[in-house]
């Protein structure tokens, strides 16, 4: 099943849409890749959810990416007399270590981390930033705080740190178990939260071993001071608008999302855009035009993928949710403004003989204006440096690993097959070419570039372009 647009697109799983026919409707409306959201699916359901995704799989012959997202800590206040107090503009107010029920004037916060990491003149933000304490003075176990946004306070809302950094991992012990029982169910991404140094991904990558890939979710203000170190170890990255507004000016967040989308687009790594992308089609069929505005600003500066959360975990319209997405998608890449765009944002290729081959092959692709680059792959990594420079074509992925074919299908312009190796470079120009054909991206008489790594099945060896003509031969087979 072959897509009209390039830019992938994510959409979370839950109660709306946890069936085996609803998983297939949502494929057929578009869906590239699934989300999993652990913070809500409990572990012993997850390799039950992990099977209808590879039946529904299984039935289309089409490659789907599994994303497993980690809950990550979650820090809380205590419980309250009465469940909740009214603060007041400009009253102190403590956090402190003290288990007894809360009053207006204290509570009780059940991380001492936090209460020994807290300065004066530090940000406190309660539940989702509704309130806003400043730190005035801090002691052993406790922090006495200045109200600067007031309102009513209750029994364990979240809590938000902009200005701390906390010596606490991004995995909890849930996380660790989740992340184990992910990498058994063979899902083909991990999405790592609360990231806040570049420590946090090494971690869950010495985990993984290689068994999925590491998505880091840049959601803290912490992960944006440190982002080029994070985004040099993690496998790709997701800009987390939801819980980056909470803890930054709403502002800032549009011109960090561009600053990111960049950073991974040079670095050739994956950027999924998330939070409220089609926020109003939890309720409504139809978007708002805003929202349609902020999908295709993330089309335009290249995302790999565009991520839907409670529009289809939860909505009332997922699959709705997921052909508008589609379909704003595919308007964009076919805006005359789009490629000239993709050129002026693409970056300088790096001195490697992978990236090379990735460069040339787009310019030929360009001045030829062939449509489809097939790339021979057995790590994935040839696909990734192809998609890096976001050519005006349709990138063929075709390796022997099902596990490569399903982290491609986040990727940017790659259509993943799975295809026994190729014996000789005969071979390789010959299947190119049929696949090109039954994909219905090429037709006979078309070229195609055939990329590759010589000798056969060695990863990151790509130093081979080839062109190679799509015949009645390869009509017979395909």
């Amino acid at each position: 099943m072959r897509r009209a647009r390039r830019t992938k697109i994510l959409a979370t799983l839950g109660p709306a849409s946890e069936n085996p026919e609803m998983i297939a409707k949502l494929f057929e409306a578009g869906v590239d890749v699934f989300r999993l959201n652990m913070s809500h699916l409990p572990r012993e359901r997850l390799k039950e959810r992990v099977e209808m995704i590879r039946s529904v799989e299984a039935r289309f012959k089409r490659p789907i990416a599994i994303l497993a997202d980690l809950q990550g800590p979650k820090l809380r206040v205590g419980a309250f007399e009465g469940d909740s107090a009214m603060l007041e503009p400009g009253q102190s107010f403590t956090l402190d270590a003290d288990k007894a029920p809360g009053t207006k004037n204290r509570v009780h916060l059940p991380h001492p981390e936090i209460l020994s990491s807290l300065e004066p003149g530090h940000t406190v933000l309660i539940d989702d930033g509704k309130l806003r304490l400043r730190v005035k003075s801090v002691k052993q176990g406790s922090a006495t705080t200045s109200v600067e946004v007031a309102g009513k306070i209750s029994n364990r809302k979240g809590v938000s740190l902009p200005d701390t950094t906390i010596p606490v991992a991004a995995m909890t012990d849930k996380d660790r178990s989740d992340l184990e029982a992910a990498l058994d169910a063979g899902v083909d991404w991990i999405a790592l939260s609360f990231v806040q140094r570049p420590e946090d991904v090494a971690e869950v990558k010495k985990v993984a071993r290689g068994r999925a890939l590491v998505m880091s979710k840049l959601e803290k203000p912490q992960a944006i001071t440190r982002l080029d170190e994070i985004m040099e170890i993690s496998d790709a990255v997701m800009v987390a608008r939801g819980d980056l507004g909470v803890e930054m000016p709403l502002e800032k967040v549009p011109g960090i999302q561009k600053r990111i989308i960049r950073a991974a687009r040079r670095l050739g790594k994956p950027v999924v855009v998330a939070t409220q992308m089609l926020e109003s089609m939890i309720t409504s069929p139809v978007p708002t035009r805003a929202e349609v505005s902020d999908v295709a600003t993330a089309v335009y500066d290249g995302a790999d993928a565009v991520m839907l959360s409670a529009e289809s975990a939860s909505g009332e319209y997922p699959v709705d949710a997921v052909a508008t997405m589609s379909r704003i998608a595919e308007e964009v890449e076919q805006d005359q403004n789009y490629w000239s765009i993709m050129r002026t944002l693409n970056a300088e290729p790096e001195a490697t003989g992978s990236d090379a081959i990735a460069a040339a092959s787009h310019q030929i692709a360009d001045t030829l204006n062939i449509k489809t680059v097939a790339a021979w792959t057995f790590s994935g990594s040839t696909a990734f440096r192809i998609a890096r420079e976001r050519p005006n074509s349709t990138v063929l992925a075709l390796t022997p690993s099902q596990n490569t074919a399903r982290r491609l299908a986040l990727v940017w312009g790659v259509h993943p097959i799975r295809t026994k190796d190729a014996s000789d470079i005969d071979d390789m120009a010959f299947r190119a070419c049929k696949f090109a054909l039954r994909e219905e991206y090429s037709r006979i008489g078309d070229r195609v570039i055939v990329v590759a790594g010589m000798p056969f099945g060695t990863p990151g060896a790509t130093n081979m372009v080839r062109i190679a003509f799509v015949n009645q031969e390869h009509a017979a087979q395909a």
